[in-house]
């Protein structure tokens, strides 16, 4: 119909942080510049993330499902369903019912299965949560867990230090648990510390691709966040798992060179701001290999 206008929704399942950009303050920016109408489901509300020392935490699991109901009457529905943080095994399951309910044919599925980094799992994450966020990576389309989570979604020993040869091993078997492209984020470079990789793998097409940036000696919350969100935005606009993976690889680096030589509290997250109108700029160069 002449004048009718079509905007992709997004689910979007992540907490709500008051100060600091991370989850939803992150999320709903990126993906909104990107062209996207951004429907938020939170399943916290903080006063700011859990990185500063103290923090009020109000839990929404119950309103969650309150949430749900109200837009099962509303026929509502959602090009994309994407999920971050979860605080507790019962947000997974309303997770995994809301993906049932909720999926299309066409649907695409983006669940960054957040539980730890630098080979430990966060405060207040369990053995039972890794259980239950193994249930719910079963049923994605596309992960992007970071190298600590990979190891913990497939029940082995961390290690800081892989071959690219071990690395396919791992994504492919993850790949097979259920998702069609696995994404390892954070990895280091064996013998560059100024460098660092993401790998992806694709199900579709059994290919393995590589992108490597300068690493910065920074700790920023919220960037993990901002490359899943960027990578999904990408792929909703059509680009190749590759283009993707570049374009968000890209604005990370942008986004820390950008906040990088400030006098300014690391635990705010990048200077989100300085860089968003950069997503709609051409692609600057690409740097992405096939392994």
């Amino acid at each position: 119909m002449l004048g009718t206008v079509k905007v992709k929704k997004i689910a979007a399942i992540h907490d709500l942080s008051g100060v600091g950009r991370v989850s939803l303050m992150v999320v709903i920016p990126i993906l909104s510049t990107m062209g996207f109408e951004v429907c938020p489901l939170p399943t916290a509300v903080l006063s700011n993330h859990t990185q500063y020392p103290t923090f009020s935490f109000l839990d929404l699991t119950d309103e969650m499902e309150r949430i749900i109901s109200a837009w099962k009457t509303l026929n509502a529905q959602f090009d994309t369903i994407y999920s971050g943080y979860l605080g507790s095994p019962r947000q997974v399951h309303i997770v995994k019912d809301f993906i049932d309910d909720f999926r299309q044919k066409d649907t695409l599925v983006v669940v960054d299965p957040v539980l730890g980094d630098n080979g430990k799992l966060y405060t207040k994450m369990d053995d039972e949560m890794v259980r239950e966020m193994r249930t719910l990576v079963a049923k994605a389309d596309v992960v992007t867990p970071n190298l600590t989570e990979l190891f913990y979604l497939l029940d082995k020993p961390y290690q800081a230090k892989c071959t690219d040869e071990q690395l396919k091993q791992y994504l492919k078997e993850l790949a097979e648990s259920g998702p069609e492209i696995v994404i390892v984020t954070g990895v280091p470079v064996i013998d560059n510390p100024k460098m660092t990789s993401v790998y992806a793998y694709s199900r579709f097409n059994d290919q393995y691709w590589k992108v490597t940036c300068s690493y910065l000696p920074a700790h920023y919350p919220g960037t993990g966040d901002a490359y899943t969100s960027v990578v999904t935005g990408s792929l909703m606009q059509g680009d190749s798992l590759p283009i993707a993976l570049d374009r968000a690889s890209q604005f990370i680096l942008q986004g820390i060179r950008a906040t990088f030589g400030y006098q300014y509290d690391s635990r705010d997250g990048i200077l989100l701001e300085r860089v968003l109108p950069n997503l709609n700029l051409p692609m600057q160069s690409c740097s992405y290999e096939l392994i």
